[in-house]
């Protein structure tokens, strides 16, 4: 059973376009407004039962994504009132993009939760398990601030956003300076979806307030870099956003906010494409980043040219990093290949921690793993 007091969480319901759910219809009689049926419900016995309402449909049917929900059509059935729903059960507990077809085509639903994943709007839902209370909003200790800032990029030629979590005490105490993780997302996602889907504010508010991590500044930065001038190429794995990071945001970052801007005191992670990203960075600016977090990457590699020889030698692999950190799902593909080379390279003398979650290749075991990143990050 899932307890009603996690279900009923605000977290589990906020998505990008709002934090309180407004879907209710106007009564054109008296003017009053009523709610609407729920795209999404889960139950507390882990049921989860879906709506969807196209009245002129002939059929629509539900699918998940792969992973923890399998992704096979799953016919609904229609109503009288032009709601179509159905009720799936035997779904593990995780975050879960969904896809919606009506009379065959693939069509979001508005009536649920949207975020961006597949390099598309997706529709998604959270089936949350028995320690979900790390990424969910507790209304009982202090917040922090995310705020998204412009700065330019001469890597990619243009202007570029990112999001920056401030920790609670960051407003109140002026003189002091804090150390910077900053985070990379996946593959079709977007630098706002670890606030979005990843609940990294919640995870840092959380943990900091169970004085579990230490305060710390979390910068998101986007993972693709195209420049208009078309230099480099369609691969956002290869392209050269560790360039972007060094060269552009970090200076930013550390002019703009109270940072203590040193390698030490600077960590970089990421998931999937992300994690690879985090490998190009450490290894091609070993002087600016003292700590790695490698999250369900394809392996401990580097597109980048090793000059200083760190991923062949543990002596100068161990004296450059305060932290290497690597973390998968247990279920998912990359997870038995980063396990194998972490223990061979742990048997060479080279001093990594590794960290097996629950979960596929989804956002479950990388909130997982970037909470227990951050508990080992900038310790003395």
């Amino acid at each position: 059973m899932i307890r009603k007091e996690i279900l009923e969480n605000q977290a589990l319901k906020a998505h990008a376009l709002f934090w309180d759910d407004p879907h209710r219809d106007l009564t054109r009689e008296n003017g009053t407004y009523y709610d609407l049926p729920k795209g999404v419900e889960v139950l507390e016995n882990g049921d989860v039962n879906f709506a969807y309402h196209a009245p002129d449909a002939k059929c629509v049917q539900v699918t998940g994504t792969g992973g923890s929900f399998p992704e096979k059509l799953i016919d609904m059935e229609k109503g009288d009132d032009g709601w179509w729903r159905v009720t799936v059960s035997g779904l593990e507990s995780a975050f879960h993009f969904v896809n919606f077809y009506v009379d065959g085509t693939r069509a979001l639903n508005p009536y649920m939760p949207y975020g961006y994943g597949f390099g598309r709007v997706m529709n998604f839902f959270e089936l949350p398990d028995k320690y979900s209370d790390f990424y969910l909003f507790h209304d009982d200790i202090p917040h922090g601030s995310v705020r998204m800032n412009y700065f330019y990029s001469e890597t990619v030629g243009d202007w570029r956003t990112c999001w920056v979590y401030t920790p609670p005490a960051y407003a109140q105490d002026k003189e002091k300076r804090y150390p910077v993780f900053y985070l990379q997302h996946g593959g079709g996602e977007a630098e706002s979806c670890w606030i979005w889907q990843g609940k990294i504010n919640n995870i840092m508010d959380n943990l900091i307030a169970d004085g579990q991590c230490e305060e710390m500044i979390v910068v998101l930065n986007c993972g693709y870099v195209y420049r208009k001038d078309g230099v480099i190429g369609s691969n956002p794995v290869a392209s050269p956003v560790e360039d972007l990071i060094v060269n552009d945001c970090v200076p930013f970052i550390d002019k703009k906010y109270r940072t203590i801007a040193d390698r030490h005191h600077r960590a970089v992670s990421g998931f999937s494409m992300g994690g690879g990203q985090t490998m190009n960075t450490v290894i091609k600016y070993p002087e600016v980043f003292a700590n790695a977090g490698v999250l369900s990457a394809p392996g401990i590699r580097s597109d980048r040219e090793d000059k200083l020889g760190l991923l062949s030698d543990p002596v100068k692999f161990n004296s450059n990093f305060d932290l290497f950190f690597v973390n998968a799902g247990a279920y998912e593909p990359a997870g038995p290949r980063l396990k194998e080379q972490t223990r061979e390279m742990r048997k060479k003398g080279f001093k990594i921690v590794y960290f097996e979650s629950p979960g596929y290749h989804e956002w479950a075991p990388w909130r997982y793993g970037v909470a227990e990143f951050v508990k080992r990050l900038f310790k003395k």
